[in-house]
C-alpha cells in the first residue's frame, strides 16, 4: 500500500514506529498537491513552508522520546471559513481575499495541541453558502471522481482533497448539509455533530443557530479519532455544551444489538433518483442481514423543512454578514464618493451573487412586516421538525435515508437556476433544523461510476452511538475502499 493511500490511523502506527518520518509525509504530500490540484482545485492556498518546519520539529521531538498527541505528524486540511494565524482566512470570497486572522479558531489550536500538521485552507462555496463549491471567488472545485461534476457544497475543497489523498483527512462546516452532501459526492465520510458538541470560536458565521464543525476522512475509525480532537467544551462560544465528550473510538468496532433503523417514507417520493433509492435499499439489506430492525416512520413536516431553512439561514447570514461594511477590515472600494458610497459599492462589488441573494432574503425575511409571516413561521416549523425526531427516537435508534436526490451533476449545470441547487439539500437541512447529529457514509456507485451516501441520525449528543452504527455497515461493506483515478 503506498503511502497516500494510508488511513490517519493506519499513517499515525508508521510514524509511530518510525518506519517513515513526518517529513516524509508531508514532502510526499505536497507532491501529490502539487501534481494533481491545479485540476481539483481543492486548496485555495497551501502552506508548505509552515508545514514542513512543523514536520520537522515533530520529528525532533519523536527521537527525543517526548509525548506526542493521537494526530502527530497527520496532514490535514482546513475549510476555509476557520481562522488561522498562518496564511489567510477568506471564506472564498473577494470582500475578504487579504484578511488574516489574528488568532486561531478553537477546533485550529486542538489540533495543533493533538501534533497535526495543517497543510492549507481548503476551497468552499462563498461564506458556504452553496451547494456545489461553483460560488467560490477564487472558481469551482472539481470533482475526483470525475472532472466535469462538482465536489457538493459548500465544503467540496474539502471532501476533494480527502477523496483524492491530498490530506489523510479535514475539517469542513454544516449549516445545512455541507460537509455530509459533499461526502456523499466524492465518498469520503462526513460527519456533522450535534449543535454545541464542537466549539464554533474562530468559525466565520453564516447561520449562528445552525452552523457545526466537523470531519471529513476516509473512514468512519478517522472521523471517530478527529472528532475526539475537536470536541470539547469552550467558554468562548456560548453555544459550545459543557457535556462530557465520550471516547469514541471506545467501542466503535462493537455491533449495536437489537439495533433498530428507522426510515422515514417521506424520503422515497418524488425527486428521488432511482440509483440512490436502490443504493439505499441494499444498505438497508446490509444492515438487516447483520440483525438490524428496519421500521418504517414518518417525519411529517419533513415537506416544510426546505422553506424554513431557506427562510431561517438567510436571515441569520443577512445579520452576520453586516459586519462587512468596507471600514473595519475586508474588501473597499478605490475612491468612494463618501461614506455611503464605500459601504454599498465594497459590498456590492465584494459579494458574490448566491451571498447577494441570500442577504436580500434574509433582510427581507426580517424587515417590519413580514417578520412574523416568515421568520416567525419558520422558526415555529423548526420546532415542530424537532418535535418529529424526538418522536421518532423513542422508537428507532437512528433515521436512515439519502444524502442527495442524485448523484454528483455537472459542473455548470444548475448554477443559474438556485432553486434546483438549494433542492440538493432537502434530506440534511432536517439535521441542522433538529441540531442532531448526522454522517454521511459511503453505500455504493451510480453506474457511471459517481458515488452515493447514505445518511444516518441519532438523538443529540449520541455520536458514540452514530459512529458505531456507521461502522458496523462500513465493516461488512467496501464500498469505502475505492479511490479516484486522479488527472494530472
Amino acid at each position: 500500500m503506498e503511502l497516500h493511500e494510508l488511513t490517519i490511523q493506519q499513517l499515525s502506527d508508521e510514524l509511530a514506529t518510525k518506519t517513515v518520518s513526518s517529513r516524509e509525509v508531508v514532502e510526499q504530500t505536497l507532491k501529490r498537491i502539487e501534481k494533481y490540484d491545479p485540476v481539483i482545485h481543492g486548496y485555495l492556498e497551501v502552506h508548505s513552508e509552515a508545514a514542513l518546519a512543523r514536520a520537522n520539529q515533530i520529528d525532533q521531538r519523536r527521537s527525543q522520546g517526548d509525548k506526542l498527541g493521537p494526530l502527530a505528524g497527520v496532514p490535514v486540511a482546513i475549510k476555509d471559513n476557520m481562522c488561522t494565524t498562518e496564511g489567510h482566512t477568506s471564506c472564498a470570497s473577494k470582500i475578504l481575499g487579504n484578511f488574516c486572522a489574528p488568532y486561531d479558531a478553537h477546533v485550529v489550536k486542538a489540533l495543533n495541541a493533538a501534533d497535526a500538521i495543517i497543510l492549507g485552507k481548503t476551497n468552499m462555496d462563498e461564506f458556504a453558502m452553496g451547494t456545489s463549491t461553483e460560488n467560490s471567488g477564487f472558481g469551482p472545485t472539481r470533482n475526483p471522481w470525475n472532472t466535469e461534476t462538482v465536489p457538493g457544497g459548500s465544503s467540496g475543497g474539502s471532501a476533494a482533497v480527502v477523496a483524492a489523498e491530498l490530506a489523510y483527512g479535514a475539517l469542513g462546516s454544516d449549516t445545512g448539509g455541507s460537509i455530509r452532501q459533499p461526502a456523499a459526492f466524492c465518498s469520503v465520510v462526513g460527519l456533522k455533530p450535534t449543535y454545541g458538541r464542537v466549539s464554533r470560536y474562530g468559525l466565520v458565521a453564516f447561520g449562528s443557530s445552525l452552523d457545526q464543525i466537523g470531519p471529513l476522512t476516509k473512514d468512519v475509525s478517522d472521523a471517530a479519532l478527529l472528532l475526539r480532537t475537536i470536541a470539547e467544551h469552550d467558554k468562548r462560544d456560548s453555544t459550545s455544551v459543557n457535556a462530557e465528550v465520550p471516547d469514541y473510538m471506545a467501542k466503535l468496532n462493537e455491533p449495536i444489538k437489537g439495533l433498530k433503523i428507522g426510515v422515514p417514507k417521506e424520503y422515497f417520493g418524488p425527486g428521488l433518483d432511482d440509483e440512490v433509492a436502490e443504493a439505499i435499499r441494499k444498505a438497508l439489506d446490509v444492515y438487516e442481514s447483520a440483525g438490524a430492525m428496519i421500521i418504517e416512520i414518518s417525519i411529517p413536516r419533513y415537506k416544510y423543512a426546505l422553506a424554513a431553512y431557506y427562510l431561517v439561514a438567510p436571515a441569520e447570514a443577512s445579520s452576520n454578514l453586516a459586519r462587512y461594511d468596507g471600514v473595519r477590515y475586508g474588501y473597499r472600494i478605490k475612491n468612494p464618493k463618501d461614506y455611503v458610497d464605500m459601504y454599498s459599492a465594497s459590498r456590492a462589488d465584494g459579494f458574490g451573487p448566491e451571498v447577494k441573494r441570500r442577504i436580500m432574503l434574509g433582510t427581507y425575511t426580517l424587515s417590519a412586516g413580514y417578520y412574523d409571516a416568515y421568520y416567525l413561521k419558520a422558526l415555529k416549523v423548526r420546532t415542530l421538525i424537532k418535535e418529529d425526531f424526538d418522536k421518532a427516537f423513542e422508537n428507532v435508534d437512528c433515521v436512515a435515508g439519502p444524502v442527495t436526490p442524485t448523484p454528483a451533476f455537472k459542473l455548470g449545470e444548475k448554477i443559474d437556476n438556485p432553486l434546483s441547487l438549494y433542492m440538493a439539500d432537502i434530506y440534511t437541512v432536517t439535521a441542522n433544523l433538529a441540531g442532531v447529529p448526522a454522517i454521511s457514509i459511503p453505500c455504493g456507485f451510480s453506474a457511471a461510476g459517481l458515488p452515493i451516501g447514505l445518511q444516518l441520525t441519532t438523538k443529540p449528543f449520541t455520536e458514540d452511538l452514530l459512529l458505531r452504527i456507521a461502522r458496523m455497515f462500513e465493516s461488512a461493506t467496501d464500498h469505502h475502499l475505492p479511490r479516484p483515478k486522479l488527472q494530472a
